[in-house]
């Protein structure tokens, strides 16, 4: 156990000089009394709330939760604002900006005095930008998610956000409702704080920071009203003390062992195809090799157990009261790493014993699975050498074999205006294309991966179509979507090169997609193809374009991927 003058706070407040002086003067002068903090462990609380985001607005109250715990146990709680990435509003995508809340999150637990960290996030890229931060610096944290809100209603239906707004789009662009149901829709879609309550990139990407082991037991699925919501977040207050008079670092906790699993849970979870991306860069913060291959392999090994929206049935709240993600582990543990340590116990086998699941259809057991393999696949091809990504799980059966003649778009917005083009001619066996949506391209990698089915087709009843992008798609959505084509087209990848009517063939079974046309005529086209100008010639984007890496390797910055000695602040 550490002793007061171990911690790293006192190097600040404890020394005999002047710089201590005036920190204990400044001290004072925030109002906190010298027995207050001194000889305390500084717990570092990094708050994304903010006014515009919905899914952290509940935060500035599960703040003081926090605060309260880290009282009782004896520390001395500092509440940080931090960026907020909320993927409702931020333009062109927060994507963009998911390494700058990393850096920010980096670089404040480094400068300030501070012993340990609470991270309070939840929406799409917060949860992923908080841990790749905490992760370069490598102190005793914990995470609090933002938790979903609660399900939604239209007259007796239960919606699911994001996942029946999409739905329900294309059903108004086909006739089958107006604008007063969709009025009806639009009230009845999102009704609380908190992030989506489907099996989107948010849900997905807390229960990997469940399974990493930096959380408290079934953090990840208490809706974000629910009184547990704020009893977790003082029981996290109450634990970030005592992780760090023991020491216990990040570094203990994310281990190879610990990523694999949360590739295992996040693939038998029926995830987002987001998280690949997420995985991969937040371990090679720690040090860990985490590849798309990685994912594949794992894959092949794990059943989809959660029946839960964009690929199955039911919702969070429901997942949560039928045993949350300590049930659903009690039935992947033949799969997972039970030895090694979380925030919270010595051991995750120590930490899920005893749970149980109180519902089979919303948990299933492996007997009887959702899908015999995980949700989301890896392609290799001549049109994605570095690798790209679908979530077969969430898409129509008959189009994971499929070979049709391309419609290819340079951009979303030119896409936009012409997807009901007549003169375009698509039908249902078109392959949607859409190019330039990329890290650098789009720029960001937005969410532009679901393209839109042209009107003709949805009156018609078509639902799906073969689409491919080196684009994200949002986690809440579905259809046979192949995203994450590296290298993108905006660096000159394959896909720059597909032209109107080239054959393209997914096979996910053969974990395939190929451009059918012969490596001369490629080869000819490659040397005709022009990169395109810079979009940035200052400021942040400047910077992003620099420095930013391609899906497969997880979009991080090249600076901050690396490893490398930081030095610790001198204080004195």
């Amino acid at each position: 156990m550490k002793q007061p003058q171990e911690l790293r706070s006192h190097q600040w407040y404890g020394t005999d000089g002047l710089r201590s002086f005036s920190h204990r003067a400044r001290t004072r002068q925030l109002g906190y009394l010298p027995e207050e903090h001194l000889g305390k462990p500084v717990i570092a609380i990094l708050n994304t709330w903010s006014d515009i985001n919905p899914c952290h607005v509940h935060l500035r109250e599960r703040a003081q939760a926090v605060k309260r715990g880290v009282w009782q146990a004896g520390g001395f709680p500092l509440e940080f604002p931090v960026s907020t990435l909320s993927e409702t509003y931020q333009k062109p995508t927060p994507m963009l900006y998911r390494n700058l809340l990393a850096m920010e999150t980096e670089e404040l637990l480094r400068s300030y005095p501070v012993d340990g960290a609470v991270l309070m996030g939840g929406c799409d890229k917060s949860t992923p930008a908080l841990l790749m931060g905490a992760a370069s610096v490598d102190l005793p944290t914990v995470f609090v998610p933002a938790g979903p809100m609660l399900p939604g209603h239209w007259r007796n239906v239960t919606l699911g956000s994001g996942t029946d707004m999409w739905k329900y789009w294309d059903d108004k662009r086909a006739g089958l409702i107006g604008d007063c149901e969709m009025g009806e829709l639009e009230s009845g879609l999102a009704r609380s704080p908190g992030h989506c309550m489907t099996m989107g990139t948010a849900s997905t990407l807390t229960a990997a920071a469940e399974v990493l082991g930096v959380t408290v037991p079934g953090a990840s699925s208490i809706p974000a009203v629910d009184s547990g919501h704020d009893r977790m977040a003082a029981a996290s207050g109450l634990r970030i003390v005592e992780l760090v008079w023991q020491d216990l670092k990040l570094s203990r906790i994310l281990t190879h062992e610990a990523y694999e699993d949360a590739v295992a849970t996040v693939l038998a979870l029926g995830g987002s195809t987001n998280a690949v991306i997420h995985l991969i860069a937040m371990a090679g913060r720690s040090g860990v090799k985490l590849t798309l291959d990685d994912f594949d392999r794992i894959a092949r090994t794990v059943p989809v157990l959660a029946n839960l929206r964009p690929g199955g049935r039911y919702l969070m709240e429901d997942f949560h009261f039928a045993g949350g993600l300590p049930g659903f582990l009690s039935r992947l543990k033949d799969r997972l790493h039970l030895d090694r340590p979380t925030v919270a116990h010595d051991t995750l086998r120590e930490q899920i014993a005893g749970a149980l699941v109180h519902n089979d259809d919303v948990i299933r057991t492996p007997g009887n699975p959702l899908a015999e393999e995980g949700g989301v696949a890896v392609l290799r091809g001549n049109l994605c050498p570095d690798g790209a990504v679908i979530k077969h799980i969430a898409a129509e059966r008959h189009l994971l074999k499929h070979t049709g003649p391309a419609v290819v778009f340079d951009d979303y917005r030119t896409m936009q205006r012409t997807i009901n083009d007549p003169e375009l001619g698509i039908t249902e066996d078109s392959v949607l294309v859409l190019r330039n949506a990329g890290p650098l391209g789009g720029p960001g990698m937005p969410e532009y991966g679901m393209l839109p089915i042209p009107d003709h087709l949805l009156k018609r009843g078509v639902r799906d179509m073969v689409r491919i992008s080196d684009a994200r798609m949002s986690g809440t959505s579905y259809g046979a979507c192949v995203l994450h084509i590296a290298p993108e087209s905006y660096v000159g990848g394959p896909l720059a090169l597909v032209r109107d009517g080239d054959l393209i063939t997914l096979d996910v079974e053969a974990r395939t997609l190929r451009l059918e046309v012969d490596d001369a005529e490629i080869e000819r086209r490659r040397a005709d193809w022009q990169a395109p100008p810079p979009r940035y010639g200052r400021g942040y984007g400047a910077l992003y374009q620099e420095q930013i890496t391609q899906a497969d390797t997880g979009c991080d910055f090249r600076f901050l991927a690396r490893q490398g000695e930081v030095p610790e602040p001198y204080a004195g």
